[in-house]
């Protein structure tokens, strides 16, 4: 059974679930790399200097160590201030674009100060929220697959340009499920969905991640946003506006 993928402008979808990557799909590139990106590294020091000793932040530091292949943050810091090798790591991850799951607990945390505060509000496209809301409406199961930890994908979406969006997803996936190239963790998230694979819809601005996804058996569509990186050849079905995918529920009356 297929899932009614359309290749013409609209792309038309009979599934039951549709799991969304966030920058480039539901926000802009530009506002990860020109706010947020540059906020972390503004109030890296001064919340290192207030919270080394917080659980969280030993346990993303940590990560952050082990992601980097020592066993501990005492081993990676190798006899330096550790405190000034994190620093050091957060930089040098970030200047590579790395999606470390470790580097993107602490990145949360960090966003966590600035969404309560009001400094940060996150910017999702105008077609966004009234597709989340009528895909609830009809009974989607919307959820979303970023890079960045759960915990801030849930700040961010509770902070938005357009008000509180956290309540229109029934649940969350970041790397802890699996790299976002891997057939397996699509396997995975469609389990924890409770759906074959072929009834999700996975909406993402990278085809390497919607290559994994259609091999897992997932439904496709290549998110065309201004500001995101030319994807050649273009091997899914693209759309350029949430407004252009048409429901076609199959659902059997009860």
């Amino acid at each position: 059974m297929t899932s009614g993928i359309s290749e013409s402008a609209a792309l038309t979808f009979s599934g039951r679930g549709i799991l969304l990557d966030i920058e480039g799909t539901t926000s802009s590139v530009r506002y990860v790399h020109d706010v947020l990106f540059p906020f972390v590294r503004r109030e890296l020091d001064g919340f290192l200097a207030a919270h080394w000793t917080d659980a969280a932040v030993v346990q993303a530091c940590e990560r952050m160590a082990m992601d980097a292949g020592a066993a501990s943050l005492d081993a990676f810091a190798a006899g330096h201030d550790p405190r000034a090798k994190i620093k050091a790591e957060v930089a040098r991850l970030m200047d590579g674009d790395v999606k470390a799951t470790g580097l993107k607990d602490l990145q949360g945390q960090i966003w966590e100060h600035g969404f309560r505060s009001g400094e940060l509000r996150a910017h999702v496209y105008p077609d966004v929220p009234p597709a989340i809301a009528a895909w609830n409406a009809a009974g989607i199961d919307v959820r979303i697959y970023s890079s960045g930890s759960i915990a801030a994908q849930k700040l961010f979406f509770a902070h938005t340009e357009a008000g509180d969006l956290l309540h229109h997803f029934r649940g969350h996936f970041d790397t802890t499920t699996g790299p976002k190239k891997s057939a397996g963790s699509y396997r995975a998230i469609a389990a924890a969905m409770q759906l074959p694979p072929a009834e999700i819809l996975f909406l993402s601005d990278i085809q390497a991640e919607l290559h994994a996804a259609r091999e897992a058996g997932m439904a496709t569509g290549l998110s065309v946003r201004p500001g995101n990186a030319p994807e050649s050849p273009v091997m899914h079905p693209t759309i350029t506006n949430f407004s252009q995918i048409i429901l076609r529920p199959t659902h059997n009356p009860a």
